[in-house]
């Protein structure tokens, strides 16, 4: 019966099943697998289900470990201890550095190189990336970017790389250096553009954040006036497809705050966090010329009853991921905040003080395969 369905109607159709469902199907027959196989389906391919992806350091052993969540109505019921490739175990003190298209990126640096892991946990496939110049010995310092352009489905890792010293161009008024990596050529090629981030421009901080196409990372800038030298914070953007670099002014009230800066994604919205040991206002940036920010709420440690509290992410419903310390002591937990009853949903997963969790959602995709 099977057979007696147009392609087109068998391509649509199997666009709703899950990953897990499809990898199976693949060995139906030739025409199913390639079908599935085919960059116009993987490219269209729709039932992304929404996963989050908590990682954290175990008690007992130190050792890193992984949880993977489906952030629907049944969060955070429906959980799995992913595999990890490998090669991202091989990275040293891995970082993530970017979710995209249902693709974790990690960083691993050492001497004499640095690498990166692409990584679909979906399909459970990594591709490993060898990366140019991150730092050496103070005298490069670099931010790194990773994304999938929506335009061609092609990953990208981004360096943004400032000379310490001049060594990167003696001649050039600007010292900072753009390289981007295209998955389907597997090649670095530097970008030569007027508009690269002020020669003022000193730090780049992590997590960049991927918001509408746009790469964002917090960085600082230093201003001398006439009574001496100030910093003030913004957000430097990259935008994968013109692959063009852009600022975003950030509010007085954050662009000269003393607080603790963070970003994170919250939808398709870019939120900025700045936290003291009493609260964290959370602001998300709207669209507009010029961009704004508006504050959505303040989380108050005294009102949860902890001694600490940090964000480190958003669920699909808007509720922020915290990190929350609920009395003094060497363990933290992993807690939903509903901001409105001011109540909390504990994830049940503990860490010792000072090594942090992460949390990055991520898409069922077939990216990779």
């Amino acid at each position: 019966m099977l057979d007696h369905i147009p392609l087109e109607i068998l391509s649509e159709i199997l666009k709703t099943l899950p990953v897990k469902s499809l990898l199976r199907l693949q060995s139906v027959c030739k025409a199913w697998k390639s079908l599935i196989e085919s960059s116009d389906f993987i490219a269209r391919y729709s039932n992304q289900r929404q996963h989050l992806l908590v990682r954290y350091t175990k008690l007992d052993d130190f050792k890193l470990e992984y949880v993977s969540c489906v952030d629907d109505h049944t969060f955070p019921q429906q959980r799995v201890s992913p595999t990890v490739p490998l090669l991202v175990k091989n990275l040293e003190c891995p970082i993530l550095i970017g979710s995209s298209h249902g693709l974790l990126c990690f960083y691993g640096d050492y001497q004499p190189g640095c690498k990166a892991v692409i990584w679909n946990p979906s399909i459970r496939k990594a591709v490993e990336v060898v990366v140019p110049r991150v730092t050496y010995y103070n005298l490069y310092r670099s931010a790194l970017g990773f994304g999938v352009c929506s335009k061609t489905t092609d990953a990208k890792i981004v360096t943004i790389t400032h000379s310490q010293s001049g060594i990167i161009d003696m001649e050039s008024v600007n010292p900072w250096l753009v390289e981007v990596f295209t998955l389907t050529t597997r090649v670095w090629r530097s970008l030569y553009s007027d508009n690269l981030p002020r020669k003022s421009i000193k730090y780049f901080e992590l997590p960049v954040v991927l918001v509408d196409g746009c790469l964002y990372w917090l960085a600082r800038d230093r201003i001398t006036v006439d009574d001496g030298t100030f910093t003030t914070h913004l957000i430097i953007s990259f935008d994968l497809t013109s692959e063009e670099i852009g600022e975003v002014n950030l509010p007085d009230s954050l662009a000269h705050t003393l607080c603790s800066l963070s970003m994170h994604k919250l939808r398709e919205s870019l939120v900025v966090v700045a936290s003291d040991k009493q609260l964290s206002n959370l602001w998300v940036m709207e669209d507009g010329v010029p961009k704004s920010f508006q504050k959505l709420f303040t989380i108050s440690r005294h009102s949860l009853d902890a001694s600490s509290i940090s964000v480190r992410g958003f669920m699909k419903t808007g509720e922020p991921l915290i990190e929350l310390q609920t009395h003094p002591g060497n363990t933290r937990i992993l807690v939903a905040y509903e901001p409105h009853s001011n109540s909390i949903n504990n994830l049940r997963i503990i860490v010792r003080k000072g090594l942090d969790y992460f949390a990055y959602s991520y898409m069922e995709t077939l990216l990779l395969l």
